[in-house]
């Protein structure tokens, strides 16, 4: 299914930043820093098993269920 890493990500995002532009900005960052580009990933991307599972591990530092 493509686009999985896209899904996954936004909903770290919006868990988190709850509407807040600089909450989204700074989730955004901390993604970067941990190593997943947000803007990187399109609905179209193909899904890599890897990403995917450092995003739920990230997902899961942050405290978010995705």
């Amino acid at each position: 299914m493509a686009g999985l890493i896209k899904i996954m990500i936004d909903k770290i995002i919006t868990q988190k930043a709850k509407g807040n532009v600089t909450m989204i900005n700074l989730t955004k960052t901390k993604l970067i820093l941990k190593g997943v580009n947000p803007d990187k990933f399109t609905a179209a991307s193909e899904d890599d098993s890897a990403i995917i599972q450092k995003v739920r591990i990230i997902a899961k530092e942050m405290g978010v269920l995705v």
